[in-house]
């Protein structure tokens, strides 16, 4: 939004104008009755002169834009949960804006400049942390926010959307035990990321309910991206005792591991079983088929859109975390171990 000289005029820069808070400003924006009369003509005043673009009432049907945010576009992981955000958009009549931060070179605070042109309805946020100042800012502008699959432990004043990673990685590992493996390894993701933990927690969780060792040489960590789980794949299959199955923490690194099983002359699922996470759509057209872990990405999007307009309406949410089931989705990537060699 510009004034008559072209300049843009930001919130803030009414703040500072009005010698108010930013939140002061929001407050008249959204028609609170919490501000003072004076107060209150000052910044009305300051919005006409600049023509600073009133957003609807809260309570109203959802129109206008929402935001989906992401740290990195460059994944189908991140394709899945737009589509899923969309379709719930689209039938609303919002439209949506989709943005990724951590990839440019301006700082990462551009998007919420962007947010505040825009009079967005509310904002889905795919990154790896939302820090301090930025939801201090959301919340100044009056601007809903859900988090999806949150790094760490998902913060009580910010609604989030995660899956059930440790029950996915046990249903993962208990599969290739039940089909007689007894060297499993695995490929995390990120050791800090609470998902990777939670799917190595169940991986763990499984090993031990089947009285099975869990060998630290045989856990490795990833990026969730293919050449990660090419790289730590071909370290497992030089161990001198090599595992008979993978279990990758994405299907990114699952056929990274698959490529590299293949490098080395090993068939799958003959010689080596391997299993991902996500079941993203070519993990079926995959050769062999991915068996995989399901991941409902695109229910993600859509509940956190939905969630969205619950909070632009003004409504309270039952509870602020909501946790999808994840399922085990059997293909041609697993089978028995290769029987031993005779001597």
């Amino acid at each position: 939004m510009t004034n008559q000289t072209g300049r843009h005029v930001t919130i803030t820069a009414i703040a500072r104008e009005a010698g108010v808070s930013v939140s002061t400003v929001s407050k008249v924006l959204n028609g609170r009755a919490d501000v003072a009369e004076g107060t209150r003509s000052r910044v009305e005043e300051l919005l006409a002169k600049h023509a600073y673009p009133r957003a609807r009432r809260r309570g109203s049907d959802p129109a206008g834009l929402i935001d989906i945010v992401f740290d990195e576009l460059d994944s189908p992981w991140a394709v899945e949960i737009i589509r899923g955000a969309e379709e719930v958009a689209h039938a609303a009549g919002t439209g949506t804006v989709v943005s990724a931060i951590h990839a440019r070179s301006e700082p990462a605070r551009q998007w919420l400049d962007n947010l505040e042109r825009r009079r967005s309805e509310g904002v889905v946020l795919v990154v790896d942390e939302l820090t301090a100042a930025q939801r201090a800012r959301l919340q100044a502008l009056d601007v809903p926010c859900i988090v999806i699959d949150p790094r760490g432990e998902p913060d009580p004043q910010v609604p989030s959307i995660g899956a059930a990673n440790w029950a996915g990685g046990q249903a993962a590992t208990r599969h290739l035990i039940e089909l007689g493996h007894r060297r499993i390894a695995i490929i995390s993701g990120p050791a800090g990321m609470l998902c990777s933990r939670a799917r190595l927690d169940g991986y763990r969780g499984a090993l031990e309910g089947a009285g099975l060792p869990a060998d630290p040489a045989l856990v490795r960590h990833g990026d969730f991206h293919h050449e990660s789980g090419y790289l730590q794949a071909a370290r497992l299959l030089e161990l001198p005792d090599p595992p008979t199955a993978i279990f990758a923490g994405s299907d990114q690194q699952a056929f990274g591991a698959c490529e590299a099983a293949r490098e080395r002359g090993l068939r799958i699922p003959q010689d080596l079983s391997i299993v991902g996470f996500d079941d993203l759509p070519v993990a079926r057209w995959f050769s062999p088929p991915l068996t995989t872990v399901r991941q409902p990405l695109a229910e993600m999007g859509s509940l956190a859109t939905r969630l969205l307009f619950r909070l632009s309406r003004g409504e309270t949410l039952e509870t602020h975390h909501v946790e999808l089931a994840t399922e085990l989705v059997i293909r041609e990537s697993t089978a028995p171990p290769p029987a031993p060699a005779r001597p």
